[in-house]
């Protein structure tokens, strides 16, 4: 390989590393700004739907200070996971900028129990994975919870439940029409 060749690769291959690092900035970048709440509920459906629904719970506004925003429950922490969801939200995307199909308070509603079964389904078979980033059976205190509240943690932890399995309507509303004996494992639904 003559000199001309040596710095010829050379050349190609620093240019390769800092266009890698470029895209792999770009992409962790958008990856970030996609994963707030501002970026959520830029869009109308969003504000004016579920986060306006989100303002009247208590992972809003409670005691502690302590607020849940859009990607704590909806985008999961480890990366594999989270870039599996940003792939399935490109879903959301074509419904959003073709079908139009949740850009009035109308349609959301008429559509809210299917993607609240739809959201309920996931957090199932991820074991209510996000809820999982702020609560954990294992740092509960049952002596300080209401003995309400202790007994169904128990009875959770003991069958094995998840906490969608009874949480639902803790972040939104209920879907009207939502029938919690349908699928609540323990009862009826906490909110």
């Amino acid at each position: 390989m003559t000199s001309g060749q040596k710095k010829g690769t050379f050349s190609i291959l620093v240019i390769g590393i800092f266009l890698g690092i470029i895209l792999w900035g770009g992409f962790n970048w958008a990856l970030a700004i996609t994963n707030t709440e501002e970026f959520c509920i830029s869009c109308h459906e969003m504000r004016d739907n579920p986060y306006e629904d989100l303002q009247d719970t208590i992972h809003f506004t409670n005691r502690t200070g302590i607020r849940a925003t859009c990607p704590d429950c909806h985008v999961p922490k480890e990366w594999v996971h989270k870039i599996i969801r940003k792939i399935q939200a490109s879903k959301e995307l074509y419904h959003h900028f073709i079908v139009k199909d949740l850009d009035t308070p109308e349609k959301y509603e008429a559509k809210k129990l299917q993607l609240a079964q739809n959201v309920w389904r996931t957090m199932k078979k991820t074991d209510s994975r996000e809820c999982r980033n702020c609560h954990h059976f294992d740092s509960m205190d049952f002596e300080r919870q209401e003995s309400r509240s202790a007994d169904r943690h128990e009875e959770a932890i003991e069958k094995g439940y998840t906490c969608i399995d009874c949480h639902k309507g803790i972040a939104h509303t209920l879907p009207e029409g939502y029938d919690p004996g349908d699928d609540a494992p323990g009862g009826e639904d906490e909110g």
